[in-house]
């Protein structure tokens, strides 16, 4: 199949950026599940913005929001795309309401929250399904679009570049293998304008809030493709996700208790009923989510509890179940009524703030290959995500990544006469014994990550990480290619090298910044005021 526009994943990014470019040419859109499983569309806070005046909290800025930003990323933002990012917020708003997203508001004013880091009130947000609201406006807009075609279950098994290819001198992107999962085959997508738009890798660990198609594709794709690697030490982890040992499967397990509610009063509280925060910064629950993160990691280990408490019964009833109604429900599922008992939480991992290092515009260091969302660096995260940033970072980043495709590869250029792909070749079919293999290292994997590599490290806990990840690697790859590719295979292998570039990057930084955290080096170095960069060939 040949299009003009090749985009990997259905997320905000992926979809923002297909949307305009099926004005342009053909677009193909690749989701490896069902619509709508994105992190995205598991998002319950908001989207940052200051609005125009009239519309934002009152003393409200694009420059504070660009503090802010700067504060929170820990010295590694860039502040330049930081200051374009944020000033494009409210076009951004504009965009998404254009495609259906319905916001909350009050009269004809947006509602606003507020969430940690933030000086302000300038969170938009559609009660605490917010991501949900803008998946299911961004997809029903694509459905009905032109030009623009939505295909899912089809998951990238690798991008193809003429490097791979043999023709070194003029390393581009020419398209992808895709395995078609209704079929088991692996065919031939031809595109010369590829957007990584495939998310983030939180089911490298093994509690994280992500849903479970978050296995590294668009990072892993990228790093197999030759594309430069930022900054994948810096592994957000986010304060409070629900605890509960006698809640079963991956809903209970990954369940979100979104920073909005500490943004509305909510307070963290160990089993005594102390605000242990306060003793760690002046912020206390309010501070950024690298710091309340740890701050809970240390009273779990002073403790020995199993977890701490977010704190909302001081609130009047009616409170929650009215200004989170999903948060209240689904608590009540587990036999938490939130209004009445606190609720107990962990910190689980969250969001990568490295990924496929671009520019502002998406662009990569492989020609015609763009990379948006959490899939890609940017800088404007730098060293720690602000709340809330990231939906704003993919919908902007994609209109930007546009321009700049249609500017240095324009659609009525010369066909660039690129060579064959040639057709994949399949292995055996794997017997029962060997895909008990597969599942047994999933969940190595994600305990080394947990144990080795999580909110506090050491570099004796790297080492040992990295060693049992290069052994893994070795039985990924045999696997790989003696067997026919599968989904669980595909989701694994990204997995493995997504840990192994998150276990590099942590080595190489040599001190304590934002979310890097090591018991080894624990101040912060100036010598180390850099992104840390990888490359395979």
């Amino acid at each position: 199949m040949t299009a003009d526009f090749l985009v990997i994943g259905a997320g905000i990014a992926g979809l923002s950026f297909a949307l305009r470019a099926a004005k342009h040419g053909s677009v193909v859109v690749l989701a490896k599940g069902r619509l709508g499983e994105s992190n995205t569309a598991w998002a319950q806070g908001g989207i940052a913005s200051v609005l125009p005046e009239g519309g934002c909290d009152a003393g409200d800025s694009v420059e504070h929001h660009v503090r802010d930003t700067l504060e929170a990323g820990a010295g590694l933002c860039r502040e330049e795309v930081v200051r374009a990012i944020v000033a494009d917020g409210a076009d951004a708003i504009d965009d998404l309401a254009s495609y259906g997203v319905q916001f909350d508001r009050e009269n004809s004013h947006y509602l606003l929250g507020r969430e940690g880091g933030h000086s302000h009130r300038r969170i938009l947000h559609a009660k605490d399904t917010t991501g949900h609201e803008i998946s299911r406006a961004l997809v029903e807009a694509a459905r009905r679009t032109p030009n623009l075609t939505l295909l899912e279950d089809h998951f990238v098994v690798d991008l193809v570049t003429s490097g791979k290819l043999g023709a070194v001198a003029d390393d581009r992107v020419l398209g992808a293998y895709v395995l078609v999962k209704r079929t088991g085959e692996v065919a031939v997508f031809r595109s010369d304008r590829v957007v990584l738009a495939a998310g983030g890798c939180g089911k490298v660990y093994l509690y994280t809030t992500n849903p479970d198609s978050a296995t590294g594709d668009g990072v892993a794709l990228g790093w197999r493709a030759g594309a430069t690697i930022a900054n994948m030490e810096f592994i957000q982890f986010h304060p409070t996700c629900f605890y509960n040992p006698a809640a079963v499967g991956p809903e209970a397990r990954s369940f979100l208790v979104s920073e909005a509610v500490r943004g509305e009063g909510g307070v963290l509280v160990n089993a005594r009923g102390e605000d242990f925060t306060k003793s760690i910064d002046p912020r206390g629950s309010l501070a950024p989510r690298d710091i309340v993160a740890r701050a809970i990691d240390r009273e779990l280990k002073r403790s020995g509890a199993h977890c701490v408490y977010l704190d909302v019964t001081h609130k009047p009833r009616g409170f929650m179940s009215g200004q989170f109604p999903h948060i209240h429900a689904t608590l009540l599922e587990f036999g938490i009524d939130c209004e009445r008992q606190p609720i107990p939480v962990v910190p689980a991992a969250h969001y990568q703030c490295g990924g496929v290092l671009t520019d502002v515009h998406g662009r990569t260091s492989v020609r015609g290959l763009y990379a948006v969302g959490e899939a890609a660096c940017t800088g404007l995260h730098g060293a720690n995500r602000l709340a809330s940033n990231s939906l704003l970072e993919g919908n902007v980043v994609a209109r930007l990544a546009l321009d700049d495709i249609l500017r240095r590869f324009p659609m009525e250029a010369e066909p660039l006469n690129p060579p064959a792909i040639p057709d994949w070749e399949h292995g055996d079919t794997a017997p029962p014994d060997e895909l008990v293999v597969i599942y047994h290292n999933w969940d190595e994997l994600r305990r080394v990550m947990w144990d080795y590599v999580s909110i506090v490290r050491t570099d004796n806990r790297l080492r040992r990480a990295a060693a049992r990840i290069r052994n893994l690697e070795k039985e990924v790859r045999e696997f790989y290619w003696g067997h026919r590719v599968n989904s669980d295979i595909l989701e694994l292998r990204n997995l493995v090298d997504a840990a192994g570039l998150i276990v590099e990057c942590a080595l190489r930084r040599k001190e304590s910044r934002g979310l890097h955290f090591t018991l080894d080096h624990p101040q912060t170095s100036e010598a180390y005021r850099a992104d840390t960069l990888l490359r395979r060939f």
